[in-house]
């Protein structure tokens, strides 16, 4: 989804948040109903795993294994559908109930012209805090939820790796001084 790309931007201004999964097993009944899905679910143990494979000599390699040190996991769903209304709002509706204890949005996004709506949730001060991405389009339904301390301004680095959708982003340009 495009407005992903535009809520990865708007995450980048945030803190450190610590990990707790959410429920999302009530979404795989989905799958037999759409055209393409991705169903990633990295737990602690697998991610300490695939960190042994990023090599520490590549900088960018070495950036993510650092980030991932530092993670209890990964779970992002995403599924696409043929045609609209082949989810409905009580699946998202069961996901921002999980959120309304002790989490903030940060972020929401609503496209009229797209039908896509994007919310960012945090939860911060405790440590059974952590982060999730809803965004929902009227073909498509992605729910990510990355559990661990996190550091906002290097989840960017994430992005292509672990099933972490890769965001192009240009880096804001510091204010020119006036001479």
């Amino acid at each position: 989804m495009k407005m992903f790309g535009i809520l990865t931007l708007c995450m980048l201004v945030g803190a450190a948040g610590y990990g707790q999964a959410l429920d999302l097993k009530h979404l795989d009944r989905l799958a037999d109903k759409a055209s393409e899905k991705v169903d990633v679910t990295l737990d602690g143990s697998l991610l300490k795993i695939a960190a042994k494979f990023l090599s520490a000599d590549d900088p960018d390699e070495a950036k993510v294994k650092k980030l991932v040190s530092e993670l209890k996991g990964i779970y992002v769903k995403t599924f696409e559908f043929e045609k609209e209304g082949e989810y409905t709002e009580s699946d998202i509706s069961s996901i921002r109930k999980q959120l309304e204890s002790g989490w903030s949005r940060i972020v929401s996004v609503q496209s009229k012209k797209d039908g896509e709506n994007a919310e960012i949730y945090l939860k911060t001060g405790s440590a059974d805090g952590g982060l999730a991405i809803l965004c929902a389009g009227a073909k498509q339904l992605t729910v990510v939820n990355i559990v661990g301390k996190i550091d906002l301004d290097q989840l960017s680095e994430l992005g292509g790796n672990m099933g972490v959708p890769k965001i192009e982003m240009e880096k804001p340009k510091p204010p020119k001084k006036d001479d």
